[in-house]
């Protein structure tokens, strides 16, 4: 149904104005979530929205325009206002033109389970993270989200995907300690609840009493909670080809700007992922490798930020991208020697592979998550923020007491860069961004040194 109405679309714009080009995307998301506190669920919220989104060029000017209204009159009053807009735009001289046809590959098939969903089979996962906490007071969500998209324009371009995926984010409690436990899974059945609360109460038990430490630079162990972050901020901020047309990014390519032991992929055809194959102007998406055993190998470009680099768009067009530019959506930070870490994203192993990169830290901080941060200078990425829900202190090879949390000021390509790096975990954790809508996968990261600038308070 959704790639028959961007069809219908495509054939209103032709009616009204036979020389526009248009793109349309149809996108269907049902989002439903399942809210806890005090370790009761207080809340089951869903919603189902059908967006419309129309771009179009005609006489040299472009505009854009949505609706959530898709029945017949609905489609054509956007189809009205967005050429009326059109008309009132100032010439656009870089419009990149549209998608032509192109074959999209097959995204994985969708896990049914996982995208029809009910409040029953979220709330299982609750009682078993709740019940996993031991009588810790617990807090958090369980969603599962199913998205639909289809894209058609008027170069003949058509593509549709769907994908689901299930998501867990929730904290246990002890006096004034926080732990946190968060995943995401294509797959509802393999989210354990039960692992992620042992996991948070484990967390919430041991940052009891925290003591504070004076601001310097730490050896550190990031959790994949954490790495998150810095995956979400190169993204965004550094390989992201409006940006660097900018110079505002930190990339140069072809320069090894990174330690040899990293590799940044993004495939949104991994069965991980949950991605489409195609964006929001059509393009087809592939395997695009980043950062390639620590050289800075290529950057996400859209039509229009490629057309002014002079190559081919990547395939990460997004809406609105014209103010913020192409952003990959599947990333997966990989060991660069044998293409791993590829192991399960949930369990056990993937405490176990954070342990063993504390046990050889001879003094530094286990960081288990960061927040509130912010960009200070984009062109060398140094980002300011927090710490929360848990940091400890090692020595030799052991976690020895917790500390209170730090703010930092620190380059993240610095904190990455060559010899920086001094192990990679064994074990990738998919970590939820972007509303649940998305995933990037990452392993824990044991790094040579950290800026920590002053406590929490000040």
């Amino acid at each position: 149904m959704s790639l028959e109405t961007a069809a219908a679309v495509v054939d209103l714009v032709r009616a009204a104005s036979p020389d526009a080009e248009a793109e349309v995307v149809v996108d269907t998301v049902e989002h439903a979530l399942t809210r806890f506190a005090n370790s009761f669920i207080h809340q089951n919220v869903a919603e189902a929205t059908t967006s419309v989104r129309l771009r179009l060029h005609v006489d040299g000017r472009t505009a854009a325009g949505s609706s959530t209204v898709t029945d017949a009159d609905g489609l054509r009053g956007l189809v009205d206002r967005t050429l009326a807009a059109a008309a009132l735009c100032p010439p656009d001289l870089q419009w990149p033109g549209l998608t032509a046809p192109s074959p999209v590959t097959d995204a994985p098939s969708v896990d049914e389970e996982t995208a029809a969903a009910d409040p029953a089979a979220r709330a299982a996962r609750v009682r078993a993270f709740v019940t996993a906490a031991g009588g810790l007071e617990t807090a958090g969500y369980c969603s599962t989200t199913s998205f639909t998209t289809a894209f058609a324009n008027s170069a003949g371009q058509s593509a549709a995907a769907r994908s689901a995926l299930a998501a867990l984010d929730a904290i246990a409690r002890q006096g004034l300690a926080d732990g946190v436990s968060r995943i995401a899974t294509t797959r509802l059945s393999e989210l354990d609840g039960a692992v992620h609360g042992e996991r948070a109460a484990a967390k919430a038990r041991a940052s009891v009493d925290p003591q504070e430490l004076p601001p310097g630079r730490y050896e550190v162990v990031m959790e994949p909670s954490a790495v998150m972050d810095l995956l979400a901020m190169l993204s965004f901020n550094g390989f992201n080809g409006k940006a660097v047309n900018e110079r505002r990014s930190f990339v140069e390519l072809g320069v090894a700007q990174f330690d040899p032991s990293l590799s940044l992929v993004d495939d949104p055809l991994d069965p991980a992922a949950g991605g489409a194959a195609f964006d929001v102007e059509g393009t087809p998406k592939r395997r695009l490798t980043f950062i390639d055993a620590g050289v800075s190998a290529t950057v996400a470009h859209d039509r229009r930020s490629a057309a002014l680099a002079g190559t081919a768009s990547t395939g990460h067009a997004l809406p609105g991208g014209a103010a913020y530019g192409a952003i990959p959506l599947n990333l997966h930070l990989l060991a660069a020697a044998g293409g791993g870490p590829v192991g399960e994203v949930d369990g056990p192993a993937a405490d176990s592979a954070v342990a063993d990169l504390v046990a050889k830290v001879g003094r530094g901080l286990l960081v288990s998550d960061l927040w509130y941060t912010r960009v200070l200078d984009p062109r060398t990425l140094v980002v300011t923020g927090l710490t929360r829900n848990g940091v400890w202190l090692v020595e030799d090879g052991v976690i020895t007491r917790p500390v209170q949390n730090f703010r930092f000021t620190q380059s993240y390509p610095q904190a990455l860069g060559p010899g920086a790096v001094l192990a990679v975990g064994a074990q990738a954790a998919s970590i939820p961004i972007g509303w649940n809508v998305m995933a990037y996968r990452a392993p824990a990261l044991r790094l040579a040194s950290w800026n920590f600038t002053g406590n929490a308070s000040g």
